[in-house]
């Protein structure tokens, strides 16, 4: 690759990078000014993240603008640092994610989950009280067991329902119980379980209760951030990509800096 070709392409991405990261940082902070601590918990990462990017694009940019083979060098090995880590993260998500599924259910149009299926890393994470009280604080403020009574109006649509794992683990009882569901948000707990499964006697009707303190309720987070931890895995590997080819200009944009300072 040419040395004025290799230049222009570093010089312009690492300026469209900059503007996300700014981009990046200005979103961090606007979820800092929500009171929210779901929402707060996430914002220390992104602008951590915006701060990265911005940094690796000033001195990509700065090298590529003066030519400078020296700024192109620290730009290539911090390029190498995110490559790494990325690999490294998209690896261990994979791993992470490999157990785990759900189990249908006759009579149902979704599937139930049980914690036991999911990798240990998931088991640490989940039955760590302090974790799980602040997960189980962000799902009830989410009103997703709240609103199944308002978009299923009979018992029919409810049963004919496709719920999402949240829902089906958090928002019911696990089919096994036995109870009779008398509306989508209302079960007849008067009705002795059929089964042994302590989730059975956890759960109550009350929308600040249900059965948020179930394995099943566990299990079905468990199944949610294993399809979200899949798709960032997915997300990575084509980063990976992309940043593999920069970092091949950057390569060439480097030693034709070099040169040039060379023939000076």
């Amino acid at each position: 690759m040419s040395t004025s070709t290799s230049i222009f392409v570093i010089r312009w991405i690492n300026f469209l990078t900059m503007l996300l990261a700014v981009g990046v940082v200005g979103f961090g902070i606007w979820m800092s000014a929500h009171h929210d601590g779901c929402r707060k918990s996430l914002t220390l990462p992104v602008l951590g993240l915006g701060g990265v990017i911005f940094v690796v694009s000033i001195v990509g940019f700065l090298g590529a603008w003066k030519n400078n083979s020296i700024l192109l060098w620290i730009y290539l090995i911090m390029l190498c640092l995110i490559l790494v880590a990325i690999l490294v993260f998209t690896v261990l998500a994979f791993i992470v994610t490999n157990n785990g599924s759900g189990h249908s259910v006759n009579g149902l149009r979704y599937k139930e989950y049980q914690l036991q299926d999911y990798s240990s890393w998931f088991l640490k994470q989940l039955n760590n009280t302090h974790n799980w009280k602040h997960l189980k604080g962000c799902l009830v403020k989410t009103d997703d067991c709240s609103n199944l009574s308002r978009r299923y109006k009979t018992l029919k649509q409810y049963k004919l329902a496709k719920l999402t794992p949240i829902e089906a683990g958090c928002c019911r009882p696990p089919s096994e119980c036995g109870y009779p569901a008398v509306n989508a948000s209302h079960y007849d707990l008067s009705f002795h379980p059929t089964s042994s499964n302590k989730d059975c006697k956890l759960y109550k009707n009350s929308k600040n209760v249900k059965c948020y303190n179930c394995d099943s309720c566990k299990a079905g987070v468990a199944q949610y951030m294993k399809t979200e931890w899949r798709v960032v895995a997915i997300f990575n590997v084509i980063l990976f990509v992309v940043l593999s080819i920069i970092y091949f200009v950057g390569c060439c944009a480097r030693r034709n800096a070099a040169r040039s300072r060379s023939k000076i």
